[in-house]
């Protein structure tokens, strides 16, 4: 069982450097043909999205990279998987870019990858839904942004 962890690990691995040189065809590559992205929240980006076609092209190209500026784009500037077994990979990941809307787009997710024969088919993320709703959808909330007193680091 160990090589299996090993082997999903690599997959995140690859998955998370595909993202920090902005190589979008080998991030899909790693994806099954009927993936399932479950995103956290209550955003136009949230809920269940399945299929490849569907999650790299409306949800990812569209909702997120088509809203920032793509020469500040840089996802996974920092990354660190947090455990794995033979079926799963948990990883946090920091990166993004600025907003067409001048907004800074730079999140932290969370990522559940379900990975099975080297791809991964189910994709769990979590991520702080009212900076997505500030820089994608260019709705702040009421009171604006909050300046966080005591970030966490990874």
């Amino acid at each position: 069982m160990t090589d299996l962890r090993s082997q999903n690990i690599a997959v995140a691995e690859s998955f998370y450097r595909a993202l920090e040189v902005g190589d979008f065809d080998a991030l899909a590559a790693l994806h099954s043909d009927d993936v399932a992205f479950n995103l956290l929240g209550s955003t136009p980006v949230s809920g269940r999205w399945e299929s490849k076609a569907t999650c790299f092209g409306p949800l990812v190209a569209d909702k997120v990279v088509g809203k920032l500026k793509p020469e500040t784009i840089q996802f996974s500037r920092k990354w660190k998987i947090m455990c794995a077994d033979e079926n799963r990979v948990v990883g946090l990941m920091y990166g993004g870019g600025m907003g067409n809307n001048g907004h800074e787009y730079l999140q932290t997710y969370c990522q559940i990858m379900t990975i099975k024969d080297g791809q991964i088919t189910e994709l769990h993320e979590l991520f702080d839904t009212a900076l997505v709703e500030l820089v994608l959808n260019d709705n702040p909330t009421v009171n604006g942004t909050t300046h966080v007193t005591q970030p966490f680091d990874f």
